[in-house]
């Protein structure tokens, strides 16, 4: 057998010996640590996900005042005494089951501490400035050398590389020049027109997830190589990539696609209609669905009309099939045609504000609301992660962590620092 088949084995050996950093994670990746460098919200999402999923993932922060997100209130989270804790709901959001460590990179000593943990680590996430690491050879050349198995993601705005990479970039930043808002909002010519953002950070949430398919798929090449890689990361090119089908029909087509408002550019009807007592959602994909539809108001024969007949007319006659749907729908109230379409299969829903999402039984069902607790001695509500596992299930061991909360015990943990060096270090304002 050759040199390379008997490394392969070794290898596989090790981690299957691997144990749980905690015995009492349920997840898939409890035999990790990460660490977690990153700030705001496209690398903690992605870190929050693998804690979800068991990893050990110690955060990385500034000493006082730590992620900027942590003041990014009101609201921010209260005791049960109901005084604020002084962490807003924004940092809560995107870095439960973490553990936090401060250190000050500024110094040599946290420079130490940061390259020590990093050589334990399985995998290292980070969101500075392209070449902001390498000041304090934290960069990911420095530390492969000492731990050639580290997994090692960089998210940035644009890219390692290329014409924009020492550009910042934010999410609403990433959405126009990636072209999300140009497909977002009102058609122009109607009231309202014009571009709109997605109401949530989409371009950094899909980055974090997109980080930790890489990071999974790293993890599966160092199973079969025992070499970790550097993971090079943008917002721009993740947005351009998940613009779908809206960017093939580009592609294909020449034509860059317009606002179309709540409508879907390849399928009618289908978007908001009114209805007798407010508005409703109407995904209507196919002939069947829509003489389902017809027959439940009344009005079958309209599927007979040449400008409803197939999709591709009903697409060149766009206008005409959403008048004549919205004079059907004005006829019952919302809750009368969702009851009705739910049975026939006809796809339909309400448009829920938040506070009926969190009370919808579908939800509280599958368990997308849940209460984890926090050092403060309170339990926080947070959406629940929408992975079900079988045999390995997500847990919610803690909500995101009071500033250096653990330093002490991940100091001990990861790199056995002892109780008089690590008293020293706080004392000099290094954690």
């Amino acid at each position: 057998m050759v040199e390379q088949d008997w490394n392969h084995i070794l290898q596989r050996m090790k981690l299957m010996i691997n144990k749980k950093q905690d015995p009492d994670r349920t997840g898939p990746l409890s035999n990790l640590k990460v660490l977690d460098m990153s700030r705001v919200l496209a690398g903690p999402w992605c870190g929050q996900l693998l804690a979800d999923f068991g990893a050990d993932v110690v955060k990385v922060e500034r000493p006082g005042t730590g992620d900027d997100t942590r003041s990014w209130g009101p609201p921010f989270i209260k005791d049960s005494e109901g005084n604020e804790t002084g962490d807003a709901a924004y940092f809560m959001s995107t870095n439960r089951a973490k553990r936090s460590i401060t250190i000050d990179l500024s110094k040599i000593e946290g420079q130490e501490i940061a390259r020590e943990l990093a050589t334990k680590a399985d995998i290292l996430i980070e969101n500075y400035k392209v070449g902001g690491l390498k000041k304090y050879n934290l960069d990911y050349e420095s530390l492969a050398h000492y731990n050639k198995r580290l997994i090692y993601c960089s998210i940035t705005g644009f890219g390692q590389t290329g014409p924009y990479s020492e550009r910042a970039g934010y999410d609403l930043i990433i959405q126009g020049a990636g072209g999300l808002m140009s497909i977002t909002g009102v058609p122009d010519g109607q009231p309202g027109a014009g571009p709109q953002k997605v109401g949530v950070a989409v371009s950094d949430l899909m980055t974090g997830m997109y980080a930790i398919t890489a990071i999974l798929a790293a993890l599966n090449w160092r199973q079969l190589t025992g070499e970790g890689q550097h993971i090079d990361l943008a917002l721009l090119d993740t947005q351009a990539s998940w613009l779908s089908t809206q960017a093939m029909n580009y592609l294909v087509g020449g034509q860059a696609p317009e606002r179309f408002g709540n409508e879907h550019i390849n399928i009618v009807p289908y978007g908001v209609f009114p209805t007798k007592d407010g508005h409703m959602i109407l995904g209507i994909g196919n002939n069947g669905q829509l003489e389902k539809f017809l027959n439940i108001a009344g009005n079958p024969d309209l599927i007979k009309d040449p400008r409803f007949k197939t999709h591709r007319s009903r697409i060149e006659n766009r206008e005409f099939v959403n008048e004549q749907i919205q004079n059907l729908t004005l006829t019952k109230t919302m809750d009368e045609w969702i009851s009705q379409l739910d049975v026939a299969g006809v796809p339909c829903g309400p448009i829920n504000k938040l506070d009926r999402v969190f009370s919808d039984p579908q939800i509280l069902a599958r368990n997308m609301k849940v209460s984890i607790p926090h050092a403060s001695g309170i339990y926080v509500d947070h959406p629940g992660n929408p992975i079900k596992f079988s045999k390995s299930p997500v847990d919610y061991p803690s909500a995101a962590p009071i500033l250096g909360e653990h330093t002490e015990k991940i100091l001990k943990d990861w790199i056995n620092y002892d109780d008089k060096k690590i008293k020293a270090l706080s004392k000099k304002g290094v954690t």
